[in-house]
């Protein structure tokens, strides 16, 4: 299945012969993404499957988690008490890596501060039979896709961003750590059936436009929430225009648009790719499965939206959020209308979005050509490569050469600044500014922790050439700069190699295989540590309808995982779940005062931050909910944004809608999600108000839960939806879906 795990088969025969069992139940032609998805049921003749209803039991062919989810994700594998994992897995250390200096010094730091870390998942990889990345390696989506990703594969990930791997042809599903404990204790997987958009693409990618571009464009169209229970299927002519790593672009940024998973068809491109990582057994495999690996002719998708890449115009887009798209013939207009800062202090490129060896050669053709006239960067110029692969290639093609000589500075193999990991000096906290990415994500705050950080996400290739101007109305399509020699000259289109001429360069081995043996082998935590912490079960739900409950917050606005549990510095907290609970909400908008980690204690009367409000209605044995508005936990997979409310005494979330994967992390972790049946009783609850979840013990699969609002001496009697299916409510009975687990392994099964 890969170069890493020997004796493990590609599973094309297993897959068509449930594939041929679905097709004679459905009949008809399927899409990609339903073969692909359907062939990994777990009893495939007797499924229900219906798009958006039927919730699928699957099996994932395997598991990956990053440093940072891995830590509470193998916590709680530990407590289950099982030997090994029953499915390949792999733990990549990319998160915890602070950019500072550069790569080389940020590394030594960063295995020096986490070493307590590193140790624990090199030996808990070690006894449960995973894989391990060491830090340096690169980005785990990368390593996935440069190793383990092939076409028709099934794969669970605890990071949003798992849905890269769709570029070579798999479905990579962002879960929380509980879904990954599920299934490297061999029970099937969870998913609601998802639907499925088609996305046809027509034309030629060329010039100035990249595949960035694609997925700018379709969170244009659809916005943040517009691909909420689906799989995006890229199909068409214009696929072939695309490179594999380019494909893996389009499907990454899937995630900012709430999509399950994003997909693209085996092709040619996808073959070559294999065969330059080393895997041309695959490529031939895949390619005699070629029919299992690309959608039937005139299968139907739930919805179709076109894209013309002959007419795509280079879009970036922001800020805050990732579906505000400005193409660059209007970003400057834009920004001059909505007082956005012109000047931009700092340009990234690189990042598991867009840290390929094509964007990198790509990046340095600009970078060349500005050079060539005696320009460079005129701001700070960070660059982030995907993998040590790619980072060692590129230092033996020059390409590193030319980005340094362009002002740039090479951070680790990292996610960095990405995901908030970097130690910004150029600006005080608070100081409105611009910067331009080509990463993923620009949520406030996202990367630096200012709030007035205005970040615009866009490709590598427009990012590079805004360097050059330091400015947002610069548009390199058109614009002209003035050379040292006083001679004005407009930048050449990108160009670079697909893939390297002479082939990748592995760079330094930074793999540690799962030993023959492992019985002697110790994890320890010290129970001193401030970094890790070994899990205690949540109490099972008493069987009492929820009365009174306190407003321990009620949201305003748009409310991701990064709002209810901060990344960049809490980091280091992963492991630690009552250490990291100090975070939770502090990013949240108060509806009451419109300020963020300042609530009121409605039993002291007094205002404090949000945890301490927690902590002290938890003492006080207090049970409390927050309310909040649309598409509620959007953004990363994170699973501490539900285990912290748990851990803190919360019992429920009501709000207007929610993101797939928080959802259901929530309902992991024995907490109500909660929906208004009328959004705008969100308009009732005020933060003295009292909540009563009422008639708990007739909870059941579509049926409404009635719910009372108090306020002051008032009530409103309220319905509340919810998606819990009969094994869910088992999960909120339970406590937790992991104290379910252990219960029936108790009983000596598995019901599940």
């Amino acid at each position: 299945m890969s170069n890493f795990d020997s004796g493990i088969p590609l599973p094309y025969k297993k897959l068509r012969e449930n594939l041929d069992i679905i097709k004679g139940r459905l009949g008809g032609p399927l899409t990609l993404s339903e073969k692909v998805l359907y062939s990994h049921l777990d009893q495939p003749d007797s499924q229900e499957i219906e798009r958006g209803k039927s919730y699928l039991r699957l099996r994932p062919d395997r598991v990956a988690l990053q440093d940072a989810t891995a830590q509470m994700t193998l916590l709680q594998f530990i407590s289950s008490g099982l030997k090994k994992v029953a499915v390949p897995s792999t733990v990549h250390c990319d998160h915890l890596i602070e950019a500072q200096i550069s790569g080389d010094k940020d590394l030594a730091r960063a295995k020096d501060l986490n070493k307590e870390v590193y140790d624990f998942l090199s030996s808990a990889c070690a006894k449960y039979n995973l894989g391990f990345w060491k830090p340096g390696s690169g980005i785990i989506h990368q390593i996935i896709l440069e190793n383990y990703a092939f076409p028709g594969l099934l794969m669970i990930g605890t990071d949003s961003h798992t849905p890269n791997g769709g570029g070579l042809g798999c479905l990579c599903v962002g879960v929380g750590g509980a879904d990954a404990v599920d299934v490297m204790a061999n029970i099937p997987w969870e998913l609601k059936c998802p639907t499925v958009i088609g996305c046809h693409l027509t034309g030629k990618i060329s010039g100035w436009t990249s595949p960035k571009d694609v997925i700018l464009k379709v969170a244009e169209i659809l916005t943040v929430k517009g691909g909420t229970g689906a799989i995006v299927e890229y199909h068409g002519p214009g696929v072939e225009s695309i490179s594999c790593t380019g494909m893996a672009t389009i499907t990454n940024m899937g995630a900012e648009i709430g999509a399950t998973t994003s997909i693209f068809p085996f092709n040619e491109r996808m073959a070559t790719y294999l065969c330059a990582t080393g895997r041309a057994a695959i490529a031939d495999e895949a390619t005699k499965n070629k029919d299992l690996l690309v959608p039937d002719d005139g299968c139907k998708y739930d919805k179709v939206i076109e894209i013309n890449l002959d007419t795509l115009e280079p879009l970036v887009n922001g800020p805050f959020t990732p579906d505000l798209a400005h193409p660059i013939s209007k970003l400057g207009g834009n920004s001059e209308k909505n007082g956005y800062p012109m000047e931009i202090k700092v340009s990234l490129i690189g990042s598991c979005t867009n840290s390929s060896y094509e964007d990198m050669g790509r990046c340095a053709s600009i970078a060349n050509d500005a050079l060539s006239h005696g320009l460079k960067s005129c701001i700070p110029f960070n660059v982030t490569p995907g993998s040590e692969q790619v980072r060692a290639t590129i230092a033996r093609d020059g390409i590193i050469d030319v980005l340094e000589k362009f002002g740039g500075t090479v951070l680790a193999n990292a996610c960095g600044p990405c995901i908030g990991q970097w130690d910004r000096k150029d600006v005080k906290m608070g100081e409105k500014n611009t910067i331009v990415t080509s990463y993923n994500r620009n949520f406030t705050g996202r990367n630096d922790a200012n709030p007035a950080t205005h970040c615009f996400v866009t490709s590598p290739e427009m990012a590079t050439a805004l360097a050059i101007a330091g400015r947002l109305d610069f548009n390199p399509m058109k614009d002209e700069l003035t050379g040292t020699d006083g001679k004005m000259f407009k930048l050449k289109e990108p160009h670079g190699e697909e893939l390297p001429s002479k082939g990748f360069n592995p760079g330094e081995d930074t793999y540690q295989a799962p030993p023959a043996k492992a019985d002697d082998i110790k994890v320890n935590v010290d129970p001193k540590s401030d970094r890790l912490q070994l899990l205690e079960p949540f109490e099972k739900w008493d069987g009492k309808d929820y009365i009174d409950m306190m407003v321990l917050i009620k949201i305003k606005g748009k409310c991701t995982t990064d709002h209810i549990s901060a990344a960049g510095p809490w980091l280091k907290y992963r492991g630690h779940l009552d250490n990291i609970s100090n975070n939770m909400f502090i990013g949240a908008t108060n509806a009451e005062n419109n300020e963020m980690n300042k609530v009121k204690n409605q039993k002291s009367g007094s205002f404090d931050t949000v945890p301490a409000v927690a902590r002290d209605y938890k003492a006080n044995k207090i049970k409390w909910c927050a309310v909040g508005e649309e598409n509620y936990g959007e953004g990363s997979s994170r699973e501490h944004a539900a285990l912290e409310p748990r851990h803190l005494g919360g019992v429920a979330i009501i709000v207007k809608s929610f993101a797939r994967i928080h959802e259901t992390n929530l309902k992991k972790q024995g907490m109500l999600a909660l929906t208004f049946a009328n959004p705008g009783d969100y308009d009732k609850v005020q933060p003295s108000s009292k909540i009563s979840i009422l008639n708990l013990k007739d909870l059941a699969p579509g049926k409404p839960v009635d719910a009372e609002i108090k306020n002051n001496g008032s009530s409103d009697k309220i319905q509340l939806n919810h998606s819990l299916n009969e094994l869910q409510i088992q999960w909120f009975q339970a406590g937790s879906a992991l104290n379910l687990m252990k219960e029936l392994a108790a009983k000596g099964g598995d019901k599940k």
